[in-house]
C-alpha cells in the first residue's frame, strides 16, 4: 500500500473516531433505556428521575426511533422525559401496519391508538407529570394532531413537515408547525392554516401554556429529512414545549447532522485504501455510444410499461414487492441486451463483492442503525430481504455493466442512473394511487448512489470487475430496501 493510501486510511479512521465521539457526547448524563409497550419497541431518554413533563416523539413513513434522535436527545437534555417508538410496520416493530391507508378510520386510527398506548406507558414512568406533549414528523404529524384532539392529556403539539386535515382554527391547543424552507407545498398549507386565524407564517398567535397558541415557521435551508437535524428548528421546539408545559429549558439543541456526516464520510473513505489492497484488474467491456443509449434508455422505459399490465402484489410490505419486480425486470432486460451484443461480464471477483457487501452492511449499516435509522431486521423481515435480493443484484449488475464497473465517463454514469430513476418515476405516474410511496424512496436511492455507490466505485476502479461491483451493491441495496419499507398487512 502506498503512503498516500496509508494517509487516507489514517484520515478515514480519525474521521470515524471523531464523528462517533461527537455522536456519543450528547448522551452523557442522560438516563437511556429501552422497553416494550405490547410489541412496540420504545426508547426512553431523560435527564434524571426527578419530576418532569413527558414528550412522546413519533417518526414518519419508513422511519424509526433512531431518525428522531436529534429531537429526543435535545428534549431530554432540556429537561423532559422523552419516549420515542417504532410505529407498527416500521423499524424493529414486528407487528405489520394494517387497515386502509386511504381512510382516517383505517390505518390512521390504528396508529393513533398506538400513540395512545405509548402515552399511557410514558405517563406511568417514575416522575412523569400528568401532562404530555406530542412531536410528530411527516406521516406522524397528522397522527399526533388527531391524537391531540382525542386525548385531553395532550397539552401541546409540535408538527414537523406537517400535513393534516384535522387542524381547525381553534384546535389543537399550543400547536407549533415547522416545515423545511424547501418544502414549498407544505409551507403553502401552513400559510393557509395560519390565514384562517388571521396570521402569517413566522407569526405567533396567543401565548403557549396560557390557552390557545399557534405558530408556523419555516426552518432555513432544509427539506423533509433535514428538518430533523436542524438546530434552529429544534431550538424552536424546545422553546415552544418549555412555554407550553411551564418548565424552564435546561439546555439547547443538539446538532447530530455534522457528526453523522463525518462518521459516514470516514466509513466511505476507508473503503478506498481497502480496495487498494486488491489486484489491479483490466478494463471491462466498453459499449459504443449507440449500444449504450439503447441499453440505458430502452429497459428503463419498457420496464414500467410491462409491469403496469400485471398485479405485482406478493409481499407484506408497502410497494417493496413492486420495486423488487421492477429491479429484477430492469436488470434482466439490460443484461439480456448486453448478452445480445457480446457484453456479458466475466465471472470474476465475486468474493470481493461479498466483502463489499459485508463492509457496507456491518460497518456502515451498524453506524446507521445506531444513529440514523433502523438497519437491523427483525425475523419477519428476513423473507422480505430474500425476496428483494435477486432483483436488486440484477439491477446493480446492470448498473455495473452500463457504468463499466464505475470506470465509464461521468456522463454515462449519470445517464444510466438517471434513467433508472426516471423509470421509477414513470411507474409512479402509471399507478400513482398505489405507488406514490416510491416518491419517498427516490432520495434514498440517490443517497445510496452517493454513499455505497462511492464504495463500489473504489472497488470497480481498482479491479475492473463488473461482478464484484454489481454483486456487492446489489446485496447492500436489497438489504437496505428490505429493512426500510414498512411491513403492511391489509387483511388485518
Amino acid at each position: 500500500m502506498t503512503r498516500a493510501m496509508i494517509a487516507t486510511a489514517v484520515l478515514a479512521v480519525m474521521a470515524m473516531a471523531v464523528g462517533l465521539f461527537g455522536l456519543a457526547a450528547p448522551r452523557a448524563g442522560l438516563s437511556i433505556s429501552t422497553a416494550q409497550v405490547g410489541q412496540t419497541p420504545v426508547t426512553v431518554m431523560r435527564p434524571s428521575d426527578a419530576e418532569a413533563p413527558v414528550v412522546v416523539i413519533a417518526h414518519g413513513f419508513a422511519g424509526s426511533r433512531q431518525l428522531m434522535a436529534g429531537w429526543q436527545l435535545s428534549l431530554a437534555r432540556a429537561g423532559f422525559i422523552t419516549v420515542s417508538f417504532d410505529f407498527e410496520g416500521h423499524g424493529r416493530n414486528p407487528v405489520a401496519m394494517s387497515g386502509d391507508v386511504t381512510r382516517i378510520d383505517g390505518t390512521t386510527r390504528l396508529l393513533m391508538e398506538e400513540v395512545g398506548r405509548v402515552t399511557d406507558f410514558a405517563l406511568r414512568l417514575p416522575g412523569a407529570v400528568p401532562q404530555v406533549a406530542l412531536v410528530g414528523h411527516s406521516m406522524a404529524s397528522d397522527v399526533v394532531v388527531r391524537q391531540a384532539l382525542a386525548d385531553p392529556r395532550v397539552v401541546a403539539v409540535v408538527g414537523l413537515s406537517v400535513f393534516s386535515g384535522a387542524i381547525t382554527p381553534d384546535a389543537p391547543q399550543n400547536l407549533l408547525i415547522l416545515n423545511g424552507a424547501w418544502e414549498s407545498a407544505l409551507r403553502a398549507e401552513a400559510v393557509r392554516v395560519m390565514a384562517e386565524i388571521g396570521a402569517q407564517e413566522g407569526e405567533t398567535i396567543g401565548t403557549p401554556g396560557a390557552g390557545f397558541a399557534r405558530r408556523a415557521a419555516a426552518v432555513p435551508m432544509v427539506e423533509h429529512v433535514g428538518i430533523l437535524y436542524a438546530p434552529s428548528g429544534i431550538a424552536e421546539g424546545i422553546d415552544w414545549l418549555s412555554a407550553s408545559l411551564g418548565v424552564p429549558a435546561l439546555a439547547g439543541p443538539v446538532s447530530l447532522g455534522p457528526w453523522i456526516i463525518l462518521t459516514l464520510f470516514g466509513v466511505v473513505l476507508l473503503a478506498r485504501p481497502l480496495a487498494a489492497t486488491l489486484p489491479l484488474g483490466a478494463a471491462p467491456w466498453h459499449p459504443d455510444r449507440r449500444v449504450f443509449w439503447m441499453l440505458a434508455v430502452g429497459p428503463a422505459l419498457v420496464t414500467p410499461l410491462i409491469l403496469a399490465l400485471f398485479d405485482t402484489r406478493f409481499l407484506p410490505v408497502l410497494v417493496a414487492d413492486y420495486l423488487a419486480l421492477h429491479l429484477a425486470l430492469y436488470g434482466a432486460l439490460v443484461m439480456a441486451g448486453a448478452a445480445w451484443v457480446g457484453g456479458v461480464p466475466k465471472a470474476r471477483g465475486w468474493i470481493w463483492g461479498v466483502g463489499l457487501a459485508l463492509y457496507g452492511i456491518i460497518v456502515f449499516g451498524g453506524i446507521m442503525d445506531r444513529h440514523v435509522g433502523s438497519f437491523v431486521p427483525h425475523a419477519g423481515r428476513i423473507a422480505v430481504i430474500a425476496a428483494i435480493l435477486p432483483g436488486a443484484v440484477l439491477a446493480m449488475l446492470a448498473d455495473a455493466v452500463l457504468s463499466e464497473a464505475t470506470r465509464a465517463a461521468l456522463w454515462r454514469r449519470v445517464v444510466a442512473r438517471g434513467m433508472f430513476l426516471i423509470s421509477l418515476g414513470v411507474a409512479v405516474a402509471l399507478d400513482f394511487e398505489r405507488l406514490f410511496f416510491l416518491v419517498i424512496i427516490l432520495p434514498v436511492i440517490v443517497l445510496f448512489y452517493l454513499s455505497f455507490g462511492m464504495m463500489g466505485r473504489f472497488l470497480g476502479r481498482r479491479t475492473g470487475s463488473v461482478v464484484a461491483v454489481g454483486l456487492g451493491l446489489g446485496l447492500i441495496l436489497g438489504w437496505a430496501l428490505g429493512v426500510t419499507f414498512p411491513m403492511f398487512d391489509p387483511g388485518s
